[in-house]
């Protein structure tokens, strides 16, 4: 019948757990499937589609799993809900109640239990503590006594045995003296002898001193200073004396004394000599120290005598008695600091020879623990009984442990029964949550997906014409304008292109909060890249008298693999920023490799202005990469130290000398759409998200970015970013096709010597950086008198020469003097380099002679290569109007090509078509409305759209085009795509198609011939 009712027990219990166990997955379950079924808006590009996984997959996993959940479990577990919603609430909260009483009483039983658990701990501890150090003092203390009876065994044998005797005090007292590291314990060893009455007299002549009664010291106690031998009274006449005649250096002041005239020493010395053992004093003060002590007594015999002789035998064969002197309270305190738990314990040490009066030896009235251990001390005297007595300094303190755990048992206990109690109305709001999370789902989705629709039909629709109104514009500068119409026609451009770029930063800051910012993968010139940006600003900078330059170390790769116009695009957003809030000074973008800024951290000094770009005073650089990762072991590439690595981890500074940002604003300049002020808007232009796209495309680069900004002198913006290596000697570099970059014309200057006079070793180390790209050896001078003696004077003759505008303007004369000795040799081309033309001062040295070539910076090394193909009379000779290399190259490469033009937008067409006839390109028009024939010709097309989305590239790509080029587009961009397309054999009808506007891939018929096509 037990049997029986502990079943019946068991399953009443297992059901009610089985409830709660129910309802606690449900609760769980329905939470997790809406929150991971649910549209989350607030995303970033640190988590990009993270939400959309989970870990069990994607959304149809978690359909999956719920539809199982419904089938298996589900019906279930809202059986047992059901029917525990019928429960009575009174009922549940009386079971809550007995719940809460029952882990009282469980957490206080287990309060008690550990407290008395750490309390013996505690204990054990002491007991050990105090054991420990009773043993080590035994045992220090037996060395000791073991020495001090070696010693009375060569006293006899080196003393009395031999006549006359090998011993005396000096020897004694050395001898002592050197041995004292083992007996550590003692603080002094004296040897007394017997002496009868009888022969006291001629003892006293022996030695020259009176015999002296000990009591008189002990009565009145002598200290080091006041010490007189002379003051003792003489020893009262008795049968036997005991006067000390050797002592140790540090008790000398006892030879003479006789121990058996003092009342302890007497007891010592007679229980020594029956017993044949060593035998203690009871504590006193020790003479001149004042110090409690005792004295160890071993008697001398004449002879050896047998383990059994009487007491009287004993006292016969006795001469003398050596006896060492401890100090206990140093021996103790000695111990106890070789000890680290020395301030823990207090140690107390008695001698409880009577255990009704004990005698302290050592220890303090300091109050401690109450608890104490006694251990007991065996000194080898039996007569002498001691004790040493330890006990906690500190009291014992609180039982947190216990404390922490029955409260903390008790606090989950409560909150577990808490959950259960609440979770019944928590399921009704779980229930309608979800439904409601449902329905929100869906209109979420379908904003969604209507956003994404939305812009980019407006980013379409606006391209579309904006291509229109660009292109026309850079087809009438091609016209003949007077300078008025010119500048109108610039203005016109700079309008369209910022609002370009406020759709592309729109569009950019909704890709980022919609999670669809996506990379590319390709191999690019880096320094092709920075040419392209300087371009770009060189009009505003020259204007503004502002000097811009780039300078990228030659540890960096000629070719990357990553995304170039995402790296473009954070670059003129720095520079954009520069160019904006910089009137004076300069502008100078540096490029290195993370572990050549790491490498010479430590050595490089904080830049003065004379060691700036342009002289101007700027932002500490090293500020700006304060925190970075990268230059840790735990940045991306882990150790960059690695030379097998892929991975290239580049380092890149943007630095101005304008008004920097105030110190108020500096904290949220990486947030969207702020302003540092709002007139900045008004004055300059942009929506404030530029900056923190950019923090968000460097994130993508596995980068980070900071800067430092000081008000009235300027600010530096520093990024990483994480490429991989793309040169053809690589692993990466090998397998990614190498997109065709433009090639500086270097052969031709191959073996030239150039020299370059400037004052700022910076500045001259960006033209040496950009004449080398084109394979010229380059020297650097600082002044025209050194130019000309390393022209006239040096090995290598020199053929170009540039100077720095202020080495030329600051004294004529010199300048004068300077090209007059120069043709005395072989006369090198010289140049000038100036920032504008407006600031130059246009004088001739010497009336009819040339005047030196004028070059405007920013340098570019395409921008060089055609200057001094000019002046040297070398390579290309090309268009004087466009003195870019890239363009001179594409004019070449379109010579000869038929190109068709397909776009059902015939502005965009006529856009297309001007700007590839303007470089010998053969053009045909077509509407959209052509058919292709079932020719087998297989003829390059490149797309042209106004949709930038991601996904429109990769369909492009995804249906057999081999280009994209997106609207609004630079006629750069446009021939570079030209330059990567394989033209087909000669006498094909074309060579390429293009195709605008909107397609789909049945349009791609184009690629199997042109007869068909219908021109226009």
């Amino acid at each position: 019948m037990s049997l029986l009712h502990v079943v019946g027990f068991g399953l009443k219990v297992g059901h009610l757990l089985w409830v709660p166990c129910c309802l606690i997955v449900s609760f769980i379950y329905l939470n997790w499937f809406n929150c991971n079924l649910g549209i989350n808006h607030n995303h970033n590009c640190s988590n990009n589609n993270k939400w959309k996984m989970g870990f069990l997959g994607d959304y149809d996993g978690k359909v999956w799993l719920n539809n199982w959940w419904e089938k298996n479990l589900g019906n279930t577990c809202k059986q047992y809900y059901y029917k525990y919603k019928m429960l009575r609430r009174s009922w549940w909260r009386k079971l809550w109640h007995a719940y809460v009483v029952f882990w009282i009483v469980i957490s206080s039983s287990r309060f008690l239990h550990m407290s008395s658990e750490a309390t013996e701990k505690r204990k054990e501890s002491l007991v050990s503590l105090c054991d420990e150090r009773a043993r080590m003092l035994q045992d220090q203390f037996n060395v000791s006594m073991n020495h001090i009876q070696a010693m009375s065994i060569l006293i006899s044998t080196f003393h009395h045995a031999m006549d006359p005797s090998a011993i005396d005090q000096k020897t004694f007292a050395r001898y002592t003296e050197r041995t004292a590291f083992e007996r550590p314990l003692t603080s002094g060893v004296a040897y007394a002898v017997r002496v009868l009455h009888s022969e006291r007299e001629q003892f006293e002549k022996q030695q020259g001193w009176t015999i002296k009664r000990m009591d008189t010291l002990e009565q009145n106690p002598v200290q080091e200073d006041d010490f007189a031998l002379e003051a003792l009274e003489p020893s009262p006449i008795q049968e036997e004396y005991a006067p000390v005649i050797f002592a140790q250096e540090t008790i000398k002041h006892v030879i003479s004394v006789d121990v058996l005239s003092g009342k302890e020493d007497q007891e010592n010395v007679l229980r020594a000599r029956e017993s044949g053992k060593g035998v203690l004093t009871a504590p006193f003060r020790l003479l001149k120290t004042n110090r409690l002590g005792v004295i160890l007594t071993f008697a001398v015999y004449k002879k050896e005598l047998p383990s059994n002789a009487t007491p009287d035998e004993r006292i016969q064969a006795t001469d003398g008695y050596l006896g060492g002197v401890f100090d206990i309270e140093s021996l103790v305190e000695k111990l106890l600091q070789q000890l680290a738990s020395k301030q823990s314990v207090i140690v107390n040490v008695y001698d409880t020879t009577n255990h009704t009066d004990p005698i302290a030896m050592y220890g303090s009235d300091v109050l401690g623990d109450e608890f104490y251990h006694v251990s007991t001390l065996n000194f080898g005297d039996p007569f002498r009984k001691h004790e040493m007595h330890c006990r906690f300094k500190q009291k014992p303190p609180w039982p947190w442990e216990a404390i922490h755990s029955s409260v903390g048992m008790l606090v989950i206990a409560v909150l577990i029964g808490y959950i259960l109690y609440a979770t019944v109305n928590r399921m009704f709001i779980s229930e309608d949550n979800y439904n409601e999370q449902m329905e929100l789902k869906k209109r979420a989705q379908a904003a969604d997906v209507a956003k994404s629709q939305f812009l980019a039909t407006v980013s379409h629709e606006i391209r579309t014409p904006m291509n229109g109104v660009l292109g026309m514009l850079n087809m009438l500068m091609d016209t003949d304008l007077d300078v008025t119409q010119q500048e109108y026609v610039r203005t016109a451009q700079g309008s369209g292109k910022a609002l370009v770029s406020l759709i592309n930063e729109v569009l950019d800051q909704a890709k980022i909060d919609s999670g669809k910012l996506e990379l590319e993968a390709v191999v690019f010139d880096l320094r092709a890249i920075l040419d392209d940006v300087l371009l770009l600003f060189s009009e505003k900078s020259q204007g503004k008298g502002v000097e811009l330059a780039v300078y990228v170390s030659d540890e960096v790769p000629e070719q990357l693999i990553g995304d170039p116009g995402r790296f473009r695009q954070i670059i003129t957003n720095l520079m954009g920023n520069s160019i904006k809030f910089t009137e004076k000074g300069h502008i100078f973008v540096t490029i290195h490799l993370v572990e050549e800024v790491v490498h010479s951290i430590e050595v490089e000094p904080q830049s003065t202005s004379k060691d700036t770009l342009s002289g101007y005073p700027v932002a500490d650089i090293r500020r700006s990469w304060e925190g970075f990762k990268a230059f840790s072991q735990e940045g991306p590439l882990g150790s960059f130290s690695s030379p097998s690595s892929e991975l290239v981890n580049l380092i890149v500074s943007v630095e101005d000398t304008g008004v920097g940002i105030p110190l108020e604003a500096q904290s949220r300049i990486f947030t969207p759409f702020m302003q540092v002020d709002p007139s900045i808007s008004r004055k300059h232009g942009g929506t404030g998200i530029g900056l923190s796209i950019s923090k968000c495309l460097v994130g993508r680069m596995n980068g980070e970015i900071g800067f430092v900004s000081i008000p009235n002198i300027g600010s530096t913006f520093t990024f990483t970013a994480v490429f991989t290596n793309g040169s053809p000697n690589s692993k990466e570099g090998r397998s990614q096709p190498i997109n065709n970059q433009p090639h500086l014309a270097s052969s031709e200057f191959h073996g030239t010597n150039a020299l370059v006079i400037d004052p700022r070793p910076i500045r001259a180390k960006v033209s040496r950086y950009h004449l080398q790209r084109l394979d010229i050896r380059v020297e650097l001078v600082s002044d025209l008198d050194q130019g000309l003696s390393l022209i006239t004077n040096g090995n290598s003759p020199i053929s170009i020469v540039f100077i720095e505008q202020e080495v030329w303007d600051r004294d004529s004369s010199i300048s004068s003097h300077f090209v007059n000795n120069t043709r005395k040799v072989d006369p090198p081309k010289l140049f000038i380099l100036v920032n504008s033309n407006s600031s130059f001062r246009a004088s001739s040295v010497n009336s009819g002679d040339p005047f030196p070539v004028v070059i405007t910076k920013p340098l570019k090394a395409s921008m060089l290569a055609v200057t001094l193909q000019r002046a040297m009379g070398v390579g290309n000779r090309g268009n004087t109007r466009n003195v870019e290399l890239p363009s001179l190259s594409l004019h070449h490469l379109l010579r000869g090509r038929r190109i068709l033009v397909v776009d059902d937008n015939s502005v965009n067409r006529t856009v297309a078509a001007g700007a590839l006839k303007k470089y010998g390109a053969d053009v045909l028009e077509a509407s959209m409305d052509g058919d292709g024939n079932n020719s087998k010709l297989h003829v390059p097309i490149l797309a042209m759209t106004a949709d930038v989305m991601q996904a429109t590239n990769e369909e492009c790509l995804k249906t057999g085009m081999d280009g994209y080029v997106s609207k609004p587009f630079e006629a750069e961009q446009l021939y570079r795509e030209v330059s990567r397309s394989k033209p087909v054999e000669t006498g094909s009808i074309c060579h390429g198609v293009y195709i605008g506007a909107k397609f789909d891939s049945s349009q791609l018929g184009f690629r199997i011939g042109c007869e068909g096509i219908k021109t226009r």
